[in-house]
């Protein structure tokens, strides 16, 4: 099973649920499952563990399933899209992506310049300024403390702390259900980040910085309004 087969999932929910499709991401990902065991069952790991398989599989497709989720709003607001992995490991980049990873980097000093670990990056390609940078998992304990130590080494730069950092998550494990009793992962998410979107169809007790997916191009909007 490639991306483009999860994609084609996708669009059949999309063209079933419309604006809240995103609400049925972890169902598409259950039926994606099925036929990736299929697949796999013809030309299995030499561990001989589909759990092991399917877990890299589902996480490394469900960043690029948001970032295609996102990308025409997006687009439409008159910014881009780009992968993570394209900036960290592209050698001759385009010189509109060389110029959004030195607004990108992180100054270590004698030990150089190195790229936050981010998946996706949202920019404006008339000034090449990065606005956004957002981590996408399929549960919060997967690197919710490593995104906040990134957003307080973009904090320490005056050339990089306006950017936000996001969380895009189906939250699977519940993390974010509840706002009292806290959990760990909502309480590194409340205090050290900017804010998360949740991709579920589950009651979530929103607030100033959680919320449900359907938000995101909104507040995309006023953030973009008030950069202006």
């Amino acid at each position: 099973m490639k991306f483009e087969d999860l994609k084609k999932l996708y669009l059949i929910k999309k063209d079933q649920y419309g604006v809240d499709t995103y609400k049925y991401v972890s169902q598409l990902l259950k039926e994606a499952k099925v036929f990736h065991k299929r697949d796999w069952l013809k030309n299995p790991t030499k561990s001989r563990d589909h759990e092991q398989s399917w877990r890299a599989f589902k996480g490394k497709n469900l960043e690029k399933l948001i970032q295609y989720m996102i990308t025409e709003e997006v687009e439409d607001l008159g910014l881009k899209v780009v992968n993570g992995n394209k900036l960290e490991r592209s050698v001759n980049l385009p010189l509109e992506l060389s110029k959004v990873k030195r607004n990108l980097v992180i100054d270590y000093g004698e030990f150089g310049l190195h790229l936050p670990d981010v998946d996706i990056i949202i920019y404006n390609p008339s000034s090449y300024k990065v606005l956004v940078v957002i981590s996408s998992k399929v549960t919060m304990r997967e690197r919710i403390a490593q995104t906040g130590y990134w957003k307080l080494k973009l904090l320490q730069d005056k050339a990089t702390k306006h950017i936000r950092v996001y969380f895009l998550t189906p939250d699977e494990d519940g993390t974010l259900t509840l706002k009292k009793p806290v959990k760990k992962g909502r309480a590194i998410l409340e205090v050290d980040l900017d804010g998360s979107y949740i991709l579920t169809k589950e009651e979530i007790e929103e607030s100033n910085k959680v919320k449900l997916f359907e938000h995101f191009i909104e507040d995309l909007k006023g953030l973009l309004k008030n950069d202006n």
